[in-house]
């Protein structure tokens, strides 16, 4: 079907002769007349002065029929094809159209939502903006599936039970896949409304630094980390920390969420190397007393899950 503006033209265009044809048209369309036949009551005269609409209606849903995916949608509204509905009866119904979200649009709208529930500081946006197949994630190294069985138990509690106290320690070598679990886990929980924070801990903690002369941004930054429902700190122990980051920032934080919000962790190291870290400030040296204190608020609220296999990176 040609476009309508080629036959409609300026309304003074267009004789009446050629006017009626092209009405003719739209009206013996298969998709128009499959629209009529399930509105028998509509008085032609109706159809007549909304032939327009009946165009519209007809010309997105031949464009559905063949689409060529959402970002080449041509509708009008990309992702949106016209609705009609009847009002009234007889010769003093009205047709009234609607643009409305096709399945792809309604698809994408659904995970912008998620997305939105999810922040993330310095980690690849890649583990975060697509979806996950577990099948995937266990495919490419049987090695992780205990992890990856635990990770979805949680995922499945928390739904269950809502919010839990206690958080997961994903622990393990270089590219086995802790952070793409971590990730998996936000992504799965946003879908149930809970809100999510995933922080690269060696990054952030460097970026912490240009934060102490703007105590604004600083306070606001503690404040999300404090409040969100999911809390991730990504390679922890991998960071040059100096103590006021571990006691004044880090400890805040984890002294807010303690038994309040669940927080999570991937590292290479495990807990008592963690500590031994946490201990150790590149101006202080070591104090083994503060390192205690932060464990503190780390150890008793996670489970311990090691993600066993193959370096994945790169591959």
């Amino acid at each position: 079907m040609e476009s309508m503006g080629k036959w409609l033209g300026a309304a003074s265009g267009i004789g009446e002769a050629d006017w009626k044809r092209q009405t003719i048209k739209v009206l013996n369309d298969a998709v128009v007349a499959e629209w009529v036949a399930g509105h028998p009551d509509i008085d032609r005269s109706v159809l007549t002065k909304n032939v327009t609409r009946l165009y519209q209606f007809a010309k997105e849903a031949k464009e559905c029929a063949r689409c060529p995916g959402l970002e080449r949608c041509p509708n009008d509204m990309p992702g949106h094809y016209t609705r009609l509905d009847v009002i009234g009866a007889g010769a003093d119904a009205s047709i009234a159209d609607y643009k409305v979200p096709c399945s792809l649009q309604s698809t994408k709208s659904a995970q912008d939502s998620v997305r939105a529930r999810i922040q993330s500081f310095y980690v690849d946006e890649k583990a975060l903006n697509r979806e996950y197949a577990l099948e995937e994630i266990v495919s490419r190294d049987a090695k992780r599936a205990k992890a990856v069985d635990a990770v979805i138990d949680y995922i499945l509690n928390t739904r269950e039970k809502g919010l839990q106290p206690n958080g997961l320690y994903l622990m393990g070598d270089f590219g086995t896949g802790k952070t793409f679990l971590a990730s998996y886990l936000l992504y799965e929980l946003a879908k149930s409304g809970h809100t999510g924070v995933i922080v690269y801990t060696p990054d952030f903690v460097e970026d912490l630094k240009s934060m102490f002369g703007e105590p604004q941004k600083l306070k606001e930054t503690i404040d999300l980390l404090k409040e969100t429902d999911l809390l991730v700190f990504d390679d922890i122990g991998a960071e040059h920390l100096n103590a006021w980051t571990r006691d004044h920032v880090l400890g805040t934080i984890l002294n807010y969420r303690m038994n309040r919000r669940p927080t999570f962790y991937t590292s290479n190291h495990d807990l008592d190397g963690l500590q031994r870290h946490l201990s150790f400030t590149t101006r202080e040296g070591e104090d083994e007393y503060r390192g205690q204190r932060i464990m503190d608020r780390i150890r008793p609220f996670v489970e311990v899950i090691e993600v066993a296999g193959r370096n994945q990176r790169g591959k």
